[in-house]
C-alpha cells in the first residue's frame, strides 16, 4: 500500500509546470486569416534517498517518485551523499563523474528541465496556446546577428528532455487513478552556473544566490493544471526590499471607456520576421483580436527590400498603412516597420545623416497630435567594438532629431533601445557592468540624451518599484527563470506624460528573445 500511494503521488505530481505562453505575436498572418474583430482585453521535512530507484511498478520507474520528491524539496539535494547522487544520476541515464558540485549541478539540471504540462481548458478555447513542439522552436528561431548573436544552446539535449517529458506524460495518463495532493512553499532556483548574457556580450560565469519563494495551496491532480507564469516570480540578483515582479494581469488599469479617444500602441522586437512567421502556432490574428491596437512598430526585421511586398500581402485587413526600411550595408540585418490602421500625415526614415541611415534603424510617422518614431539603437557590439560609435554619435544624433520634432508636436520614441538604464532593469548588474546594454558610457548617454532631454520612461514612472524584463537571453532558461532585461522602451514628451493611461509589458508573447510592449495614451 506504501509503494502504490507513491506511485499514486508520482501521478499527481507528473503535471509540474514549465512557463507556457501566447503564441499570438506580430500584425501578420497566414493569407488564409480573417479580419481582426473586435477588441477583446488583456484578461486579465526532508529523508534520505531510498535504494529502490530501479524498480518498475505499472510501467512507471520508481525513481522517478524520488525525483518528484527532490523537486517538491530542493534541500534534500544539498544533503546527498556523493554515493547518493552518483547512483541516482546513472538510474536516470545522466553522467555522474566529476566532484560533488559537478553532480548537484547535473541532478538540478534534470529535475528543471525534466517538466511537462498541460494547457488550460481556457486557453484551448481562446486557440491562444503553445505545444510542446513548439517549446524548442522557441530556442531553434533565433537567427544570429552581429550585433544579436544567439547564446550558446545545445539543441541535442532540448530534444532528448522534450522526449523524455512526453514519455513520462504517456505513462501517467495511461494510469487511470487519481490522487489529490498539496503543494508546500517551494524555494525556486538555486544554479550554479548562470549567463544571463545580452547578445554580443563575453561568456561569463556567475554564481547565483537568489533565492525565489513560490507559495501554493491549492489542490492538485493529474487532471488540472499549474499555471506557472514565471514573469510573476521577483528574480534579480541584487533586489531591494521594496520591489516587486510585473504582473500583467492585476497591475494593469482598467480598459478606457468608449467614449474616452485614445490610441493604443505596440512595439516588438521579432528578432527575424520571416523565422517568426514559419514557426508553428503562430497567429497574428489572435494578437490583434487580444489586444486591438491600432499601431505596430517593429525592431530587427532582418528583411531585404526585395521581401517587403510580398510581407505586405499577408497584413491583416484594417492595417494598409505599412511603412518598411532595411538595411542596405548589410543585408538580412536590423531593418524596422512601422504598421498602423491610422494613415499618418507624412513618413520620414533615418536621422537624415548618411553615416547613421545604411542600417534601416528608425521610421517615423506624423499623426495629428504627435511624432512617432520606431527605433532600433546599435547595439555596443562583441568586445564593446561600437560602444564610442554608440555614445559619442549616434545616441547626440538621435537627440537632436527628436529635440526637432518636439518643435512642432510631441514626441513618442519605442522600440528596442539596447540599454537597461538601472539596476532594477536587469536580473544580474554586478555581473553585466562591461557587457554591452549595461555600461556606465551607455546609461550615462541614455540619462544625458534622453531622460535629460525631457523625455519620459513611461513604464518606469507608471511602475517605480517593479521588476519587469522585455529581454531574455536563450542560454540556461533565461525566460524561464525571468532572468532578463529591460531594453525595450516607450519614451515620450515630458507634455504628453500625464495623457499615458497605461505603460505594459506583454511578457507571454514568446516567438523572440525579446517580448512585445504596449503604450495606451490618450488623445
Amino acid at each position: 500500500m506504501k509503494q502504490l500511494r507513491l506511485l499514486n503521488l508520482y501521478q499527481s505530481l507528473q503535471f509540474c509546470s514549465i512557463p507556457k505562453h501566447f503564441t499570438s505575436k506580430t500584425l501578420l498572418s497566414h493569407p488564409t486569416l480573417k479580419p481582426m474583430a473586435s477588441k477583446t482585453p488583456f484578461s486579465s521535512s526532508s529523508q534520505p534517498i531510498s535504494n529502490h530507484h530501479i524498480l518498475k511498478e505499472n510501467g512507471v520507474d520508481s525513481y522517478s517518485i524520488e525525483i518528484e520528491r527532490l523537486r517538491n524539496d530542493p534541500t534534500i539535494v544539498d544533503t546527498m551523499t556523493v554515493p547518493e547522487l552518483r547512483k541516482t544520476l546513472k538510474s536516470i541515464g545522466v553522467p555522474a563523474k566529476g566532484r560533488k558540485e559537478d553532480l548537484l549541478s547535473a541532478l538540478k539540471t534534470f529535475m528543471d528541465n525534466n517538466m511537462c504540462e498541460q494547457d488550460s481548458p481556457t486557453r484551448d478555447k481562446q486557440g491562444l496556446f503553445i505545444s510542446s513542439e513548439n517549446t524548442s522552436l522557441e530556442v531553434k528561431a533565433k537567427k544570429v546577428s552581429d550585433e544579436e548573436p544567439v547564446d550558446d544552446v545545445n539543441d541535442t539535449l532540448e530534444k532528448v528532455e522534450l522526449n523524455q517529458g512526453k514519455k513520462r506524460l504517456k505513462q501517467s495518463e495511461s494510469a487511470s487513478k487519481i490522487v489529490k495532493a498539496t503543494t508546500k512553499k517551494k524555494l525556486l532556483v538555486k544554479s550554479d552556473e548562470v549567463s544571463d548574457v545580452k547578445p554580443s556580450r563575453g561568456k561569463r560565469k556567475v554564481s547565483s544566490d537568489v533565492v525565489s519563494v513560490v507559495s501554493q495551496s491549492d489542490e492538485i491532480s493529474t487532471t488540472t493544471t499549474i499555471q506557472t507564469e514565471t514573469w510573476t516570480v521577483l528574480a534579480h540578483k541584487k533586489p531591494q526590499k521594496d520591489w516587486i515582479a510585473y504582473n500583467p494581469r492585476t497591475m494593469r488599469p482598467p480598459p478606457l471607456s468608449r467614449d474616452t479617444k485614445f490610441v493604443k500602441l505596440l512595439s516588438w522586437n521579432v528578432n527575424g520576421l520571416r523565422a517568426l512567421l514559419k514557426l508553428e502556432g503562430f497567429s497574428a490574428l489572435q494578437l490583434a483580436q487580444r489586444e486591438d491596437f491600432d499601431v505596430l512598430c517593429l525592431q530587427e526585421t532582418k528583411l531585404q527590400e526585395k521581401d517587403i511586398e510580398e510581407i505586405k500581402q499577408r497584413l491583416l485587413d484594417g492595417y494598409e498603412n505599412s511603412f518598411w526600411t532595411c538595411s542596405v550595408s548589410k543585408l538580412g540585418y536590423s531593418g524596422t516597420a512601422i504598421i498602423s490602421r491610422i494613415k499618418p500625415l507624412s513618413v520620414r526614415y533615418g536621422l537624415g545623416i548618411s553615416d547613421h541611415d545604411s542600417e534601416g534603424r528608425l521610421v517615423t510617422v506624423e499623426f495629428d497630435t504627435f511624432y512617432l518614431i520606431t527605433g532600433y539603437v546599435p547595439n555596443s557590439g562583441d568586445g564593446l567594438k561600437r560602444l564610442s560609435y554608440r555614445v559619442t554619435e549616434w545616441d547626440p544624433a538621435l537627440s537632436n532629431y527628436l529635440k526637432e520634432l518636439e518643435k512642432s508636436k510631441p514626441v513618442v520614441l519605442t522600440g528596442d533601445l539596447n540599454c537597461a538604464h538601472e539596476e532594477i532593469d536587469i536580473y544580474n548588474p554586478a555581473g553585466n557592468k562591461r557587457s554591452a546594454g549595461f555600461t556606465d558610457e551607455e546609461r550615462k548617454s541614455f540619462e544625458t540624451n534622453l531622460l535629460s532631454k525631457g523625455f519620459v520612461d513611461t513604464f518606469r514612472r507608471q511602475h517605480p518599484g517593479v521588476v519587469g524584463y522585455t529581454y531574455w537571453g536563450y542560454r540556461h532558461g533565461g525566460r524561464k527563470f525571468n532572468r532578463g532585461w529591460r531594453l525595450d522602451y516607450f519614451l515620450v514628451s515630458e507634455s504628453i506624460a500625464d495623457k499615458v493611461h497605461d505603460s505594459y509589458i506583454l511578457p507571454d508573447v514568446i516567438g523572440s528573445d525579446h517580448c512585445p510592449i504596449g503604450l495606451v495614451m490618450k488623445l
